[in-house]
């Protein structure tokens, strides 16, 4: 396999994947997408020596218009622009959520902050505000006053940028201090952990403590659905327990977010499966499936020399 590895920044995770990658013997080439040049008719020549490309961009912005390119250059890429798409906006995932019957949060968007309030109130205290866009917990507000929700949306509309006036407003979720990261790949998890802190977001980027999870048969089955949802490939997917009683089992889950560019340092730290490994394998069977389709259908990425 000869694999693209598109990035802007090299983190723990992307070593750990290009060292899984090269102990098979695959060729990696590494493709700082920050010194590329996007034609709307011919791709770089750096994504055509490629059977896959990988995308592994920290931006959103980069991460969305290069998968844009890739698809329409007719190159396969994990993850799919449709995927990258959809999960890069909460506004997209919740919509696809909810089409699929995925239990997921409930949900409102707003586009001022008078409607927005309104709201608010009608969810009542405490509720939370997330941007749109936005990652590791960054910029989120746990709502527990009307005082509280007028400063945050002041706050919110003065930062000027247009995400920051759209509202996205969602109930408050009384989990039982911790939340589950799952890592699927196309809707098969890999692995799975719990994420506990005092704190109401636990997030790992944010200090929480990992567990190894067992994934039961609902999780199983709602991590698919999710996936399916979003159009697939390597996906981080997280849920809450909702109704968990003195037993600490769960009445249900909710999947309240997907991650497309997902990081798994901490997850691979927390289980005994070798997640980069895991992943490489994954990619295997999705490079040879692509392949195979192209030869099928008379397709082929372009090659030096083509």
């Amino acid at each position: 396999m000869n694999l693209g590895l598109c990035y802007s920044r090299l983190r723990h995770d992307e070593k750990l994947l290009l060292s899984a990658l090269r102990e098979r013997d695959h060729t990696v080439e590494k493709i700082d997408v920050r010194d590329l040049q996007f034609d709307i008719s011919d791709p770089p020549s750096a994504l055509t020596d490629v059977d896959i490309l990988l995308d592994r961009c920290l931006a959103t912005s980069r991460s969305t218009y290069l998968t844009e390119f890739a698809d329409a250059y007719g190159i396969p890429i994990v993850n799919s622009a449709e995927t990258a798409q959809t999960c890069a906006d909460k506004v997209e995932t919740s919509l696809a959520l909810e089409a699929a019957g995925v239990p997921t949060p409930e949900t409102t968007v707003a586009f001022t902050t008078d409607v927005a309030l309104s709201a608010i109130e009608e969810f009542g205290y405490p509720c939370v505000l997330k941007p749109v866009v936005g990652s590791w917990g960054r910029l989120l507000a746990k709502v527990e006053s009307r005082t509280a929700a007028e400063a945050v949306l002041e706050h919110k509309e003065t930062l000027g940028h247009y995400e920051h006036s759209v509202f996205y407003i969602q109930e408050f979720v009384e989990k039982p201090g911790r939340d589950i990261r799952v890592l699927a790949c196309d809707g098969e998890p890999l692995a799975a952990m719990s994420r506990t802190g005092d704190h109401w977001v636990t997030n790992a980027a944010n200090g929480a403590e990992t567990d190894a999870l067992a994934v039961n048969s609902e999780i199983k089955s709602l991590v698919e659905q999710a996936s399916d949802a979003v159009g697939g490939g390597l996906l981080g997917i997280d849920l809450m327990e909702v109704g968990v009683g003195d037993d600490e089992t769960a009445d249900g889950y909710t999947v309240h977010e997907i991650n497309h560019t997902v990081e798994f340092k901490a997850l691979n730290d927390t289980v005994a499966l070798d997640v980069p490994g895991a992943v490489v394998d994954w990619l295997e069977s999705v490079t040879t499936e692509s392949t195979h389709s192209d030869t099928m259908t008379g397709k082929a990425v372009q090659t030096e020399g083509d």
